[in-house]
């Protein structure tokens, strides 16, 4: 029997959590399917990214476009469809969903332009927890999420804490952890699963775009236990151990990835 061939969809492939877990997943034998928007320097650091999975001895294909477009995301459903169908062996196991672009902004201010606004709100939902469902929906009405499936999603502490400028990004988050439970439930009968990762701040690209965020790297340091910030190959690695068949009865949970950073500041917080 031919063995099968391994691959993880990673929409956000080429920086922090989406680049850690494509290191991580390639370094267990998956061909990496991704997605990215990145323009000049950073457009050929992923490029320079691809090439070093390659380099690894597994398959990397990588498509520079606007995930959250719906004209995207049926050009690469369409592509997955024609190259599994050609290639019998090959499966897709893991779909991670890491797309970090949303409005930071005040829900409120005395001048209404500095405010976000409805176009903005609604931009923010679509990207960071509605086109979780849309991918989802495709990948399974073309049959392409197999038995023992595993879906990821990276969700924050902004979920259930308010900080400023944050407001459009926590109801997203908010949003995503309820569509992540709801995929959970939906397709566990086709032995599916879906779960949503939290991890402790970290530094990444997308984060440092967030107002006063390097203070907040310091604060979590200083209150997390293990001494030290999240790391995106933090998360990698709980990414890679859940793909596991072993842990199918783990599914539409928020997982916490953060060596107990959130604890020890609801504690403290509390006192």
């Amino acid at each position: 029997m031919q063995k099968r061939e391994l691959y993880a969809l990673i929409l956000g492939v080429s920086s922090g959590f989406g680049k850690a877990c494509a290191i991580e997943l390639a370094g267990l034998g998956y061909n990496i399917i991704g997605a990215h928007l990145d323009m000049g320097s950073n457009k050929q650091k992923a490029e320079e990214f691809r090439l070093e999975l390659e380099s690894k001895g597994i398959k990397a294909k990588f498509f520079n476009a606007n995930a959250a477009d719906d004209n995207v995301r049926n050009e690469i459903i369409e592509y997955l469809k024609n190259y599994f169908n050609n290639n019998e062996n090959c499966i897709l196991r893991v779909l991670i969903h890491s797309l970090a672009f949303g409005a930071i902004k005040p829900l409120f201010d005395k001048n209404p332009e500095n405010a976000v606004n409805k176009r903005q709100i609604e931009m923010t939902m679509d990207v960071m927890a509605n086109s979780l469902v849309y991918w989802t929906q495709d990948l399974f009405v073309n049959n392409l999420l197999a038995e023992n499936s595993r879906i990821f999603c990276l969700t924050s502490i902004g979920s259930t804490r308010a900080m400023n400028n944050y407001g459009a990004i926590s109801a997203a988050k908010c949003a995503l952890e309820a569509y992540t439970r709801q995929i959970a439930i939906e397709l566990a009968p086709y032995k599916i699963t879906a779960n949503a990762i939290l991890a402790g701040l970290t530094d990444t690209p997308a984060s440092n775009k967030i107002p006063g965020f390097s203070k907040m790297l310091v604060h979590a340091k200083e209150h997390n236990p293990f001494g030290r910030n999240t790391v995106p190959e933090d998360v990698a690695k709980a990414v890679a151990m859940f793909t596991d068949e072993k842990f199918y009865w783990i599914t539409g949970q928020v997982l916490g990835v953060d060596g107990g950073e959130s604890i020890l500041n609801f504690i403290e917080t509390h006192k």
